[in-house]
């Protein structure tokens, strides 16, 4: 059963940039997609951005342009790069492994604990 460690949120003003990072415990990590995701309260969780193990990539269209995921396999980690973040990108944010080649809302595992991201003045 994969496991996944989410970090790297935090609170940060509006227009600022924040790079969170998701290391999965899983030995096939280069094989598989990722995603990360993000639950605001009292809203469902959604799809952010998704990345297959070839590096192509799906953005939600509210953080095209933004947001940047990307993947080093070598470190079993996932990336996403958040530039220009507004109010309502605050959430908690999760990564997950893609169920196959799907690059949309398809999560395999168990969720982690995600990292808080604020964004405020």
């Amino acid at each position: 059963q994969v496991q996944l460690v989410e970090s790297g949120g935090g609170l940060v003003q509006p227009g600022g940039s924040l790079r969170l990072s998701c290391v999965a415990s899983e030995i096939f990590f280069s094989i598989t997609g990722m995603g990360w995701y993000r639950q605001a309260p009292g809203q469902q969780r959604e799809l952010v951005a998704a990345i297959s193990r070839g590096g192509t990539t799906n953005y939600a269209d509210s953080v095209k342009g933004r947001f940047t995921i990307s993947r080093d396999n070598a470190k079993k980690t996932v990336y996403l790069q958040m530039n220009s973040l507004k109010p309502e990108d605050t959430a908690v944010y999760y990564c997950n492994r893609q169920v196959g080649s799907s690059l949309g809302y398809s999560p395999s595992s168990p969720w982690g604990q995600g990292t808080q991201v604020t964004v405020s003045s």
